[in-house]
């Protein structure tokens, strides 16, 4: 029997560092002395010599190692069959038996009869082997082997040989082989080939390869299983060409991912087309609609979105990130769960509430110390970087065609869709393959009204819903929602970063160059006024695209004001919009847009006041004239008292009954506690209402 065992004293050999030495003789208590072939000597710690993996042991007699080719016995054995296992155990009993006599192998546990005649104790080792191989019905000479086996494997030995080949028992040339699976690399950029269209291309490779019958061509059958075989290796036949694709761009070493520690660590920051179909304000068509969110990775709360129709710009993810510093103003009808405190700190932090209660924000502020974003155009534009490098926010792009580099925040996309898009009339699915009859004519909401509805869907629902991704380590059956996990990373790392000046979010803002006239500002048709602002008289100190111009923040999502920088105070200005008092709520370019277009079809000589006027008295009534502005559609819903929407979360938002033209929930109603159905759960939401919901839309065009 072999011995993992190994001497060492004087005299023993030992590779350290890469050079032979040899142990020689000392006094020292735990130290060794070590002389190499040279003859130089070097004192080092018995313990050095044991233990560390600069030091290896050269043994004078053969026995096991790491490095042998053998499986180690649990491998061998976990391979087993269960009946394969049961005939290894009764094969190693009658080996036990063979040795000592009893088949437990030793004489205090002897089973009745034990020790029979054949296997007494003085009966010689060869009678034994030819009394069992009679017992048995082989052959001494197997006897033997089994024994030689067990006695340097133990249970291990006995097992069953198993092999495995590629090529399932054919004969197959390595060549052939390597070639088939480098044409099928070939084509994983490509649209998925069929098999008999690789088959080939390999055979054609080959033989221009190597040369016409110096590698033997298999069979159409047996290339058909080496594809199958190689599929393993290289999936191309079995799933979608874009799945292939996904599994061919696997990094090679082991996956890693960034693990945030605490509330704003890192901003995700992503852009998806919507799956539901919108009005454009401005030209009263359908229009693609495309979100763009910012969310915290370590709460996933949204600190920042924004709807735009067909595509998304550059001024337009500066805006999201704007709202990060600047969170955006909860609305009138919010519940008071849905709603963060003025100071952006949640309540349960504080301990006189009423004392720090304001008007309410749609989510908290956050300074971002890194963004994670893909290589769009829009993200990596001059304006957004120099800002961030001011700021010292790092920008840290994804990798190429990885989404899930961005998975939180592609998960909130398929739970916005799944929680609120699919209930929304002008909804297509998610592809082609689940899209409508005609969803184009079932849009229904206009561009701000449904972003309106997604930034209450995402305050009232998503943010106050238990996800199942959202847990502690140390309480792993405690699921919290994004608005907890706020606070469990406020009491983990004792502080959150906020911004240290507010007013830093206005570098975010578009830039707009415009004269100081008599009258203020004017930009796109609006006026602005306030106090710090320039007498038109004075020189501008900006060399800008305008002749004596000034530069003038604007916030595209509420044209309402718009801030200036004191060139010698260097402190901020808000210039109001003269027709600001008309609206009691922050109104967009595009809103702003739609309603003096409509003022210009009503009245004969229209200003600004009277469209914003009857723009809010619209909306209030939900009442259309013609059919591209809603395809009939507010107006069917005046006279069809009995339009409801289905029964799930998107039926208690303020904001959706509003633009259906149908009156708000008076009073905030009692929370009810949420069911787990978070980020990372499919949410089963109940059909919409009746198929025949648009059969009589449009029966009196």
């Amino acid at each position: 029997m072999s011995s993992a065992h190994g001497r060492v004293g004087v005299g023993t050999r030992f590779q350290y560092d890469g050079e032979v030495v040899e142990m020689t003789a000392t006094s020292a208590g735990n130290e060794v002395i070590l002389r190499n072939d040279r003859g130089q000597v070097r004192r080092l710690a018995l313990k050095e010599l044991s233990f560390s993996d600069r030091a290896q042991l050269i043994p004078e007699q053969t026995g096991p190692a790491a490095t042998d080719v053998e499986q180690i016995a649990s491998v061998v054995l976990s391979q087993l069959h269960p009946d394969e296992r049961r005939g290894v155990l009764e094969r190693a009993e009658h080996i036990r038996e063979v040795l000592t006599g009893y088949r437990s192998g030793s004489p205090e546990l002897p089973r009745e009869g034990e020790p029979r005649t054949a296997y007494a104790p003085g009966a010689s080792l060869e009678d034994r082997y030819a009394a069992k191989a009679v017992e048995l019905g082989v052959a001494a000479r197997s006897v033997r082997r089994w024994v030689a086996q067990f006695r340097e494997h133990g249970e291990a030995g006995l097992a069953p040989k198993k092999k495995r080949s590629l090529s399932r028992g054919t004969s197959v040339d390595d060549r052939w082989v390597e070639t088939a699976l480098e044409v099928m690399v070939e084509h994983t950029g490509q649209s998925k080939p069929s098999r008999t269209l690789v088959i080939a291309r390999t055979r054609a490779r080959v033989i221009a390869r190597f040369g016409e019958g110096v590698v033997a061509q298999p069979s159409r059958a047996t290339a058909f299983r080496i594809l199958a075989d190689l599929e393993r290796r290289h999936p191309l036949f079995r799933l979608s060409a874009k799945r292939n694709r996904d599994i061919a761009e696997r990094p090679e070493g082991p996956y890693g991912k960034l693990r945030p520690t605490r509330p704003g660590e890192y901003l995700l920051m992503d852009t998806t087309r919507l799956d539901v179909f919108a009005f454009d304000p401005l030209t009263l068509r359908w229009v693609q609609a495309e979100l763009t969110v910012a969310m915290d990775w370590y709460t996933r709360c949204i600190t920042g979105l924004r709807l735009t129709p067909v595509s998304t710009k550059a001024v337009d993810v500066s805006a999201v990130l704007y709202q990060a510093f600047r969170p955006r103003p909860a609305g009138r009808d919010w519940p008071r769960h849905a709603v963060w405190p003025e100071h952006g700190i949640p309540r349960t932090v504080l301990l006189d509430v009423e004392a720090a209660e304001g008007p309410g924000l749609a989510s908290p502020p956050l300074v971002p110390e890194t963004l994670v974003v893909d290589h769009g155009k829009v993200y990596v534009s001059e304006h957004l970087t120099s800002v961030c490098q001011r700021m010292g926010i790092s920008i840290q792009p994804a990798r190429l065609r990885t989404g899930r580099d961005k998975g939180p925040v592609e998960r909130y996309f398929r739970t916005l869709r799944e929680g609120l898009l699919e209930a929304l009339p002008g909804y297509k699915g998610p592809d082609i393959h689940a899209r409508g009859q005609d969803p184009e004519g079932e849009a229904f909401f206009f561009l701000d009204e449904l972003g309106v509805i997604v930034r209450e869907w995402t305050a009232v629902v998503y943010h106050c819903r238990p996800h199942a991704g959202l847990v502690d380590p140390g309480v792993p059956g405690l699921r919290m929602s994004p608005a907890k996990m706020f606070e469990h990373g406020m009491a983990r790392a004792g502080y959150i970063e906020v911004p240290r000046d507010r007013d830093l979010a206005f570098e975010f803002l578009a830039t707009k160059w415009r004269t100081i006239q008599h009258y203020g500002v004017e930009i796109d048709r609006r006026r602005y006024n306030g106090p710090g602002l320039p007498a038109p008289g004075i020189r501008s100190p900006y060399a800008g695209p305008v002749k004596n111009g000034w530069p003038f923040q604007v916030d595209p999502d509420d044209v309402s004001r718009i801030y200036f920088r004191d060139p010698d105070s260097r402190a901020w200005r808000t210039l109001m919009w003269e027709h600001a008092p008309s609206a009691d709520m922050p109104l967009s370019e595009d809103a702003l847009f739609f309603a003096r277009k409509l003022a210009a079809a009503k009245y004969c000589y229209p200003d600004d006041r009277l469209a914003v006027a009857d723009l809010l008295e619209r909306w209030n009534l939900g009442l259309g004239t013609t059919l591209a502005e809603r395809r009939m559609a507010l107006r069917v819903s005046r006279e069809q008292a009995a339009l409801d929407l289905p029964s799930s979360d998107t039926a208690t938002l303020a904001s959706v009954p509003v633009a259906l033209g149908r009156d708000a929930a008076p009073a905030e109603q009692p929370r009810q506690p949420e069911s787990e159905m978070g980020d990372d759960d499919a949410a089963d939401l109940e059909d919409l209402a009746d198929d025949d919901f648009y059969a009589d839309a449009l029966e009196d065009v």
